[in-house]
């Protein structure tokens, strides 16, 4: 049964519900394996589903109408994709393409707005992931906003260091056009910038990145907990 599936056990959405809810509201859901390249729906579709991610990324992608596509999020466990669209019946502003292998709890809408109406802990748990997103949204406006390209490059570097646990080396963790259009720039400016930012301690080796002294490097960008998250900054060494 859905119910027992391990990949359910710490659902903060879930987790804010009675037993009984819970097992009414996983009546109307599945638990989907989804393959990379697979695309999950397209922008301008209405939502059938409240996809949360169990396991793996999911990329949310502008497209214009020449076909030009960018990179506007990447979600992670345990987020709700796009919820917004979904409580309000909207159309999806994004399309959402899977990268890498992942696991989804598909919830039917109507259901799902149901519950939202009816338990209050559930929406309050929307109401969080909503603002989380809120958040990530205006940080980055004000990453393309009020930053140089370098600083862009070096701040998403030490993003990374941070979120992959070592800050002294990043592996890129997809193509570079893709990398390019989410920090709104060409791959000709990213390449340019990587070369620029060797002066500043850093060392590229094709999708590796050596990062000497991320302290440094936080300087040279203008990291800022405001942008990055209050848990962006290196550690400084110890004083001897």
């Amino acid at each position: 049964m859905i119910d027992s599936n391990p990949d359910l056990a710490d659902l903060p959405l879930l987790n804010a519900l009675s037993p009984t809810s819970r097992t009414d509201l996983l009546r109307q859901a599945v638990v989907h394996a989804v393959t990379p390249g697979t695309l999950l729906f397209e922008q301008g579709e209405i939502p059938n589903f409240q996809i949360v991610v169990l396991t793996g990324t999911v990329h949310l992608l502008g497209r214009s109408s020449a076909g030009h596509e960018v990179l506007i999020e990447v979600v992670e466990p345990p987020d709700l994709i796009i919820p917004a669209a979904v409580l309000t019946k909207s159309p999806y502003l994004m399309r959402a393409r899977i990268p890498e292998p992942s696991r989804l709890l598909m919830i039917q809408a109507n259901a799902f707005r149901a519950a939202v109406v009816r338990e209050p802990s559930l929406a309050l748990e929307v109401i969080g992931d909503l603002a989380g997103q809120l958040r990530r949204m205006v940080r980055q406006i004000k990453n393309l906003k009020l930053r140089s390209v370098k600083e862009r490059v070096g701040c998403y570097l030490l993003g990374l260091a941070r979120r992959q646990g070592t800050p002294h080396r990043v592996l890129l963790p997809y193509g570079k056009n893709l990398i390019a259009s989410e920090l709104g720039m060409t791959r000709e400016s990213l390449s340019r910038t990587l070369s620029a930012l060797q002066s500043d301690g850093i060392t590229v080796e094709g999708d590796t990145i050596l990062i000497d002294d991320p302290v440094r490097l936080a300087a040279a960008c203008g990291l800022d907990p405001l942008i990055d998250g209050p848990e962006a900054l290196p550690q400084m060494p110890p004083s001897s």
